[in-house]
């Protein structure tokens, strides 16, 4: 374990268990001693998987009944989310939930027959402990092998049925228009959506990018109303509660609390790109400075605390530092008068600062967890930070650095390295950051040069040498079509096609379409998945139809466009049953039914700049050096080309022309 690639494995490495990677050895002694295997799924930054460590996986007395009667296999969910998305669907279908850390019993081949997430090391809140947990299941399997058998056979048919019966949805009889989905998604949003705080549904509180992006989509073509109040209210919330970090950026996993105040501490890589394209598309909507802000405040957190030495960006900051849940990160007001003190180069004013810091960020003496507080802005109040607050805030963040910090997850995993380079080629272009296009291509160079085998094929990640995903394709797919757009360089299309042929050679279903989870050439699990509900991240299918109808929007190639309209296909009898299970997959939808192309010909700044400054979500957009493609046919240099499947406004000439047309490309097609 001390020699694991993945830094959640070798947190365990000290354990009293004997803990075996996932893989052949666990299974060949589970299967030669006769024994069930115990398989724990985690993540390095998971606050609840260290307690669960500490409480029950470093006590020598269930160590030794977990080496009694168990083959003992740790899983970190990150570097194998093919081996997690199996087991997460066993407990959701014994139990009726999931989450993290995972605990499932097997039959030596892996087949499920029981289980949960934390057990708590002694019973409590109508939990059982762990121990008794490993001491029901070891008799269940000595004393009634046969049932456990029968059991696990069960399940294991029930998966395979689960993972099938989307595609024997019945399709809608009639042609779904978008406007039709897109007011039922945004009506299921409705009501969910919580008035006083945002957010869509109680606490905990998960950010829903998705969610928001829908509501986005919705306001922007019909402004004003309902949906664009849902996203601006949700948005504005989160940024004003403690799930935003007021000193350095970025945002934790989740809120425990109806008002985003008290998060779960750790910072994922994924949610500050999901994240940034949110609110970068809500500035681009609305012109809110402070949605600007949170953009930069957030794309400067990853590109510092997140950032490898060689240009890579890391997975994740662990929720607990010290042994504490936030311990770097909560404050009391002599800390801050302490900091201010310490780290002000004229001292004397830290008195009048720290009451002025307590008051903007709410510090009181009876905090917010166990006498301390976490830094939050009342729901309405400015983010915008006078000097004063500015100077402060920079004290307090040097006087936190020097804390002890949380432990931070190194891997570099393609999906979640090509999902942040994206939305930072994405933020880039509309904003004219030079700074950030150069990081993302800087980015998408390392992931090129380090996540890939000699012969093409992508891996997961460079030191686990596991072979990708169907999701690590699919977004550096998107990656590669956002470096197509944000730097008008042809290499990056060529580059896009490379990646979705092997997105389609190795994943793509023959039978019914979409994308499997694994590639034909990985190993085989229980049953092959495929993803297409979403669940904390895009499914890799949603990922997929969007990145392909891109694709195809930019080259004219049939191949890319039927691909991608067929995964979105699969997604229909949910789209009009149950929208919001594939919130990620529905902008699919919209695609194919609005899809544009943009062509800015020759060099014309001022053109450009008119399309960087609106969300055009449906839209592709082609300058810079032409391409192969159909959309550089007849195209005179010094004129934009508004396009719809390819059929183009007349060239526009000068910014108002240009504008116009991109108004009514905002409004929908032309019926």
């Amino acid at each position: 374990m001390r020699e694991a690639s993945s830094p959640y494995l070798r947190q365990h490495a000290d354990n009293p268990v004997d803990w075996y990677p996932w893989g052949a050895e666990a299974f060949a002694r589970a299967k030669e001693d006769g024994k069930p295997l115990f398989v724990s799924i985690g993540y390095a930054a998971c606050h609840w998987c260290h307690v669960m460590a500490h409480e029950s996986f470093e006590d020598p007395a269930i160590a030794q009944v977990l080496s009694d009667a168990f083959v003992s296999v740790k899983v970190d969910r990150e570097e194998r989310p093919d081996v997690d998305a199996l087991y997460m669907a066993a407990v959701q279908a014994m139990t009726g939930s999931g989450g993290w850390p995972m605990s499932v019993f097997c039959t030596p081949d892996g087949r499920p027959f029981f289980a949960g997430t934390y057990f708590p090391p002694s019973d409590r809140h109508g939990m059982p402990s762990f121990r008794r947990v490993l001491e029901a299941v070891a008799a269940a399997w000595s004393e009634r092998r046969h049932e456990v058998e029968a059991q696990a056979s069960a399940l294991a048919d029930a998966l395979e049925h689960h993972t099938t019966a989307l595609e024997g949805l019945a399709r809608p009889a009639d042609r779904v228009a978008w406007d039709e989905v897109s007011r039922l998604a945004v009506g299921r949003l409705a009501e969910k959506f919580d008035p006083a705080f945002g957010g869509f549904g109680p606490a905990p509180k998960f950010p829903r990018p998705g969610f928001v992006e829908l509501c986005l989509r919705a306001a922007s073509e019909d402004p004003g109303g309902d949906p664009l109040a849902m996203a601006t209210r949700t948005l504005d919330a989160m940024a004003a509660g403690g799930i935003y970090d007021h000193l350095e950026g970025g945002f934790a996993r989740y809120a425990t609390d109806a008002r985003w105040l008290v998060p779960h501490f750790e910072k994922m890589l994924t949610d500050q790109a999901l994240l940034v394209r949110a609110y970068l598309h809500a500035w681009q909507v609305t012109g809110t400075p402070t949605y600007l802000q949170v953009v930069r405040e957030t794309i400067d957190f990853v590109t510092g605390s997140l950032s490898t030495e060689d240009g890579g960006f890391c997975a994740s900051l662990d929720a607990d530092s010290a042994g504490t849940e936030g311990g770097h990160a909560t404050w009391t007001p002599a800390e801050v008068a302490t900091a201010l003190s310490t780290e002000l180069e004229e001292p004397g004013g830290a008195a009048d600062l720290t009451g002025a810091l307590c008051d903007w960020w709410g510090v009181t003496k009876q905090g917010d967890i166990e006498g301390r507080s976490v830094l939050h802005r009342p729901l309405g109040a400015t983010l915008a930070r006078p000097p004063e607050i500015e100077a402060g805030r920079m004290a307090l963040a040097a006087a936190r650095r020097r804390r002890p910090q949380p432990a931070r997850d190194e891997k570099v995993l393609t999906e979640w390295h090509a999902m942040f380079t994206a939305a930072l080629a994405e933020a880039a272009w509309a904003c004219g950051e030079e700074s950030w296009a150069l990081r993302a291509l800087g980015a998408a160079e390392h992931l090129f040069s380090h996540n890939r085998r000699p012969d093409g094929r992508w891996l997961r990640s460079a030191r686990s040498g596991v072979p990708a995903f169907a999701g690590d394709y699919a977004w550096v797919l998107e990656c590669a079509t956002r470096l197509a757009t944000s730097t008008g360089e042809e290499r990056w299309i060529g580059r896009a096609e490379e990646t979705a042929d092997g997105l389609l050679e190795l994943f793509w279903d023959e039978g019914r379409g979409g994308v499997f989870t694994t590639g034909r050439d990985a190993e085989a699990l229980l049953v092959r998945q495929k993803d297409v509900t979403d669940g904390a991240l895009p499914s890799a299918n949603a990922a997929a139809a969007v990145a392909l109808l891109r694709l195809g929007a930019l080259t004219g190639a049939d191949r890319w466009t039927d691909a991608g309209a067929r995964i979105a296909e699969l997604a229909l009898p949910l789209a009009v049953s149950q929208p919001l299970a594939v919130a990620d997959m529905l902008p699919a939808l919209s695609l194919m039914e609005r899809g544009a192309q943009i062509v800015v010909a020759g060099d014309r700044t001022e053109l450009l700049d008119a399309v960087r400054r609106r969300w055009l979500p449906d839209a592709v957009v082609a300058w810079g050096q032409p391409t192969r493609s159909p959309l550089w046919e007849g195209r005179e240099p010094g004129a934009a080309y508004v396009c719809r499947g390819f059929v183009c406004h007349q060239p526009a000439r000068d910014v108002a022309t240009l504008e116009a047309q991109l108004e009514e490309l905002v409004a929908g097609p032309r019926r």
